[in-house]
């Protein structure tokens, strides 16, 4: 069974495109049409449905995609284990980021880099759940998610940051001299919020319900760059973590206020996939999130200038 053949059905799987599929292998469509069939009459079983495009899986290739998806993390595995060196760790760390957890990427990265010189970060964002596929999968190397709502399974992880809500309005819309406010209080605002699809969304919606409340914003993203565009413009105001209140210091437009009374905490932090053995990259990233203290995490995000705490 050649690994390339592999290549090519778990990047159609994942891509559901023939021509993405191809040009994401470097190959041929006719190329990886001839692969898919080749490993099909290897198996002895139909994986795909297809007429002049992609359908979709049969059950045969639902079955194989996650063994498929192991072999090349084990073979990518291999490659990682034979080309390190043990006192100087290279290549490419792939992390995989929900939106509520960019800011994290600052403090580890720098903290990773500073401690492998020799390696590059290449950094994805995404959801918590396509976050999960991926680990699984082998495609990344560690992720930032929540770690107690909706944990991913069968991870090794590291806190990082103890999350808080706060609400983001324009400076000059009458909430200048605001320290808190309340959830009803927010409720009845002209909100725009990450879509119902972002666990930072799903978490906010039972915090709202806890207080009997629910909310219909008037604009949905899947960015925190959207949002933060629509608040600027002063007709908007938005929920958002503490930890942007770092990334946003010195920013005069903008103005974080307390919301209360305050939610439970929410642990974010660095998950990799519980192997044995664990890969170079990911028992890199996790020893070096270990040695981070989320208490550390106070000066990098909380800026008395921004925000009032």
């Amino acid at each position: 069974m050649q690994l390339q053949h592999l290549r090519y059905f778990v990047a159609l799987a994942r891509t559901r495109h023939f021509a993405q599929a191809a040009s994401e292998c470097g190959v041929s469509q006719p190329t990886l049409s001839a692969g898919l069939a080749a490993l099909e009459h290897e198996l002895g079983k139909r994986l795909v449905e297809r007429d002049r495009r992609f359908i979709g899986l049969t059950e045969h290739g639902e079955a194989i995609l996650p063994w498929a998806e192991q072999a090349l993390g084990a073979v990518r595995g291999l490659g990682q284990a034979a080309a390190t060196n043990p006192t100087a760790l290279s290549g490419e760390f792939r992390l995989f980021v929900i939106p509520s957890a960019q800011p994290l990427v600052g403090p580890f990265g720098d903290a990773l880099l500073q401690s492998h010189p020799g390696l590059t970060l290449n950094i994805t964002a995404g959801t918590s759940r396509e976050i999960e596929h991926a680990l699984h999968a082998n495609e990344v190397d560690a992720g930032l998610t929540y770690l107690d709502h909706e944990p991913p399974t069968n991870m090794l992880s590291a806190p990082l940051h103890n999350e808080q809500y706060r609400l983001i309005v324009r400076r000059g819309t009458g909430f200048d001299d605001a320290e808190s406010i309340g959830w009803q209080e927010v409720a009845a605002m002209p909100l725009c919020l990450l879509h119902q699809g972002m666990q930072y969304r799903r978490i906010l919606d039972a915090q709202f319900a806890r207080h009997g409340l629910s909310v219909s914003p008037r604009s949905i993203a899947d960015n925190y760059v959207s949002l933060l565009a629509l608040v600027r413009s002063g007709h908007f105001a938005s929920i958002v973590p503490d930890a942007y209140a770092g990334p946003l210091a010195g920013v005069d437009w903008c103005k974080f206020i307390r919301i209360e009374p305050e939610a439970p905490l929410r642990r974010l932090g660095l998950v990799v996939v519980n192997r044995d053995p664990l890969g170079s990259m990911a028992r890199a990233g996790l020893t070096v999130a270990q040695q981070i203290d989320p208490a550390d995490m106070i000066d990098f995000f909380y800026q008395p200038s921004n925000l009032s705490i």
